[in-house]
């Protein structure tokens, strides 16, 4: 039985322990910490005391699992059209060096229509061992048949470790698949490694509104989960001459279903999809009015880029949700990334510093965006982007 209490001797009053609870569940009455029922156990309060003052005791895990039947890494590899999708490469890179770490092997799991192909190219991009599961029902992505498929290829396979992209697919899908088995989700994350101690899967997201990273461990259940960021691991070289195993499971595919997707609409909104884009032109409330955001677009459109922006601007309705770039909007990766009027808050740079080269225009020299850009203009930015526009028409003539 797990249980946590003050030691009344012991406590100083020093309130290091109000502090550090993350759930306010400590409080001091008459000079001595008190614990109420807010309590979740997480421990956070016993590693702050400096006076040995709290007495905790954990209790065993209800529903843990035997690890040891667990092995193997697998992602998710999501695909549109039969055709995977980049963050399914992406995952497939981050999942080689964690199989590598681990010693064991790299899967894939492919679900859709006519993927033949789909499967040999995830070979090529490092996977040891591929299961499709490929049925003309299965072509549009479903909640329902999909978590179903993959929760029945968990239970009998017991993978170590299932990684899920970051997208709309992916946090639809996993939250259903881990409930389903029973085990812990990370979401989010943008970095991912084996602890070498003792093999976990360490689980680094950021966290409090991105002030902080936070690593989490799943240490008593099975698999450890987590869903990746596009655009923040690099994708492996293909290698044509690799090769793989591709299986074919037995699963029972399910087919009266309560959510049918009668069609998926596809709606341009820019030339290049944000998250794919090379080159994206990214603006913020330093561009002064909605109107001057002519100005991106026209830059980005000579570039052959994407239009980003801040989230003051979305959220005081100059732009589009989704040219929002940051923590609570796209992660992106471009080879260079112009922030122009973007002061550089920090849940902004969770979503582009991933980027090769950060171009910065801001008239304010000290703005936190010139400490993680490549080259910085100071100046206006009504005045400096015309100019930039000018130049670059002319050089790419």
């Amino acid at each position: 039985m797990a249980g946590i209490k003050i030691l009344k001797d012991k406590c100083v009053g020093c309130k290091l322990c109000v502090g550090a609870c993350p759930f306010g569940a400590i409080v001091m009455i008459e000079r001595k910490a008190e614990i109420t029922d807010a309590c979740t156990l997480c421990g956070a309060c016993v590693s702050a005391c400096k006076f040995d003052a709290i007495d905790f005791e954990r209790g065993a895990v209800a529903n843990a699992v035997d690890v040891s039947k667990y092995s193997g890494i697998w992602v998710f590899a999501e695909q549109k059209d039969g055709e995977p999708e980049s963050i399914a490469y992406e995952l497939l890179g981050v999942g080689r060096e964690l199989a590598d770490a681990r010693g064991t092997t790299l899967s894939a799991v492919i679900i859709g229509s006519n993927l033949d192909d789909a499967c040999k190219k995830l070979i090529a991009k490092g996977a040891d061992k591929v299961f499709v599961v490929d049925d003309e029902g299965l072509e549009k992505f479903n909640d329902e048949s999909y978590s179903s498929i993959f929760t029945q290829l968990i239970y009998k396979n017991k993978p170590e470790i299932v990684l899920l992209g970051a997208t709309t697919y992916g946090r639809s899908l996993a939250p259903r698949v881990a409930s389903r088995i029973n085990t812990g989700l990370t979401a989010d994350c943008t970095k991912l490694e084996i602890d070498p101690a003792d093999g976990k899967l360490l689980q680094t997201r950021p966290a409090f509104g991105g002030n902080l990273m936070a690593t989490i461990i799943c240490p008593n259940h099975r698999p450890q989960m987590a869903t990746v960021r596009h655009k923040v691991m690099k994708e492996m070289e293909a290698d044509e001459t690799r090769t793989g195993e591709i299986i074919r499971p037995d699963v029972k595919i399910p087919r009266d279903l309560v959510v049918k997707v009668k069609d998926i609409v596809k709606t341009i909104t820019e030339m290049v999809p944000l998250t794919e884009a090379d080159i994206i032109v990214s603006g913020g409330r330093g561009m002064g009015d909605p109107k001057n955001f002519a100005l991106i677009s026209e830059l980005a459109e000579v570039l052959g880029g994407a239009v980003g922006a801040s989230r003051a601007t979305v959220d005081a309705g100059w732009i589009e949700y989704s040219h929002q770039v940051g923590q609570t909007g796209q992660t992106v990766g471009p080879q260079v990334y112009f922030a122009c009027g973007i002061s550089g808050a920090i849940q902004h740079l969770a979503g582009m510093s991933s980027s090769d080269t950060i171009i910065a225009i801001n008239k304010n020299p000290d703005a936190p965006i010139f400490k993680v850009a490549n080259f910085g203009i100071v100046g206006d930015v009504m005045e400096v982007l015309p100019l930039l526009i000018k130049e670059f028409k002319a050089a790419l003539k």
